[in-house]
């Protein structure tokens, strides 16, 4: 079994999961292959951005871990995938800040992306950043999180053999399938009360990750064409969605980079462990539902451009936008414009998904120096290539025609 067809097994497996664990998230996912429908039978130009195979098929994933070498751990799992580590996020310079840098682990070509282009949206703790956590909590923290172990070594081992061997024997593909679902299972085990409670203090994704003795699909987000459709049709299932689609305001212009939103993160009974050893039952607010909508990738002037003064400052049209070297595009055989779609993420928009979904507004010491952290810190983590946006949108470009 090849990496592609493992990556497109754990997808389907980890959406199976994570529908079994919440509800919502079906729903999610009805309403969305609902809105892409219509959208199929209303537009043209539906599938400019991907077959509709693609589309529905499509997932991003987001997970969020508290060591070093939980990040080097799950960049194997995902390599056997066929999923490799894309981009830096400091979501520390978001407003509000989050104390986690990320990456995003997928495919990097075009057939593979094609084939399934699931994502997975890895965030990393920065526990030694004295803005969020002195001296003593750091400490704690590292010792809890140097107890737990997230990775069993067989599934370890399994996604090695994987990704040196270009695949796996259909048994142990069906192994490996087993057990890298179910370290992203939400563990029944108790959560002490008193600890959870000092790290949410800090921080809602502090507390998320450090907190518990394992981690858990934060959220896995389907791909819709129309997005706004998507919002007006779960609020009126009486499902409660955050304040505002997150990314580029809708327009008549061509979609560009990403749009996001999702429904509030629910309360999940949990049990809890209190100081006297009791066990309780209790809630915790941390997962979510997720739904994005895709554009064209934008060139790093067209990235400056939005940055700077929105996308009202774009052209109107793929020539205009191609013309003037703001957005990717190929040709198709009939020499007309094909866009590269955009396949990672937007640091502002990933951090106010977060925030609007946080159950505390945490405690940031602005007066504090930052831990340094940076694309080469992090590519020395993962002990693999972290790969460049857009040097990958810069070489799909230059591969040429599509179809």
């Amino acid at each position: 079994m090849t990496p592609t067809a493992l990556r497109a097994r754990f997808a389907r497996s980890l959406s199976e999961l994570y529908g079994s664990e919440v509800p919502a998230y079906t729903t999610l996912v009805e309403v969305s292959e609902q809105v892409n429908a219509d959208v199929m039978a209303s537009r043209d130009d539906a599938e400019r951005l991907g077959s509709i195979e693609r589309v529905t098929a499509e997932r991003h994933g987001a997970i969020r871990l508290g060591t070093a070498e939980e990040m080097a751990q799950v960049a194997r799992i995902f390599g056997a995938c066929g999923m490799y580590p894309v981009g830096f996020y400091d979501l520390r310079e978001a407003s509000p800040p989050i104390p986690v840098v990320s990456t995003a682990f997928r495919p990097l070509d075009r057939a593979e992306l094609a084939a399934n282009p699931f994502r997975v949206f890895t965030s990393l703790l920065v526990v030694d950043d004295r803005r969020f956590f002195d001296d003593d909590l750091e400490a704690e923290l590292r010792t809890f999180l140097a107890e737990r172990t997230l990775f069993p070594d067989e599934l370890l081992q399994l996604a090695d053999r994987a990704e040196a061997e270009a695949g796996l024997s259909p048994a142990d593909a069906d192994r490996f399938i087993e057990l890298a679902t179910a370290a992203f299972e939400l563990s029944p085990e108790p959560v002490d009360r008193a600890w959870y409670a000092r790290l949410e203090a800090v921080s809602s994704v502090a507390a998320d990750i450090g907190g518990v003795a394992s981690t858990h699909i934060n959220h896995l987000t389907p791909r819709v064409l129309d997005i706004d459709a998507l919002y007006a049709r779960m609020t009126d299932r009486g499902i409660e969605m955050i304040d505002r689609i997150q990314g580029p305001p809708r327009t008549d212009k061509p979609d560009v980079l990403l749009r996001q939103t999702s429904f509030r993160a629910l309360a999940e009974p949990r049990t809890f462990r209190d100081a006297d050893g009791s066990l309780s039952t209790g809630e915790l607010r941390v997962r979510f539902g997720e739904v994005e909508a895709r554009g064209v990738a934008l060139t790093p002037k067209g990235r400056e451009l939005y940055d700077s003064q929105g996308i009202d400052a774009f052209p109107a049209t793929d020539e205009e936008l191609d013309a003037r070297d703001l957005a990717y595009f190929v040709r198709d055989p009939s020499g007309a414009l094909a866009p590269i779609v955009y396949e990672d993420f937007l640091p502002k928009s990933a951090a106010g998904i977060f925030a609007s979904n946080l159950t505390s507004d945490g405690n940031v010491d602005a007066t504090r120096e930052g831990a340094a952290r940076d694309a080469g810190w992090l590519q020395a983590v993962l002990g693999r290539e972290l790969h460049d946006p857009y040097a990958l949108y810069d070489a799909e470009r230059a591969a040429g025609a599509v179809g």
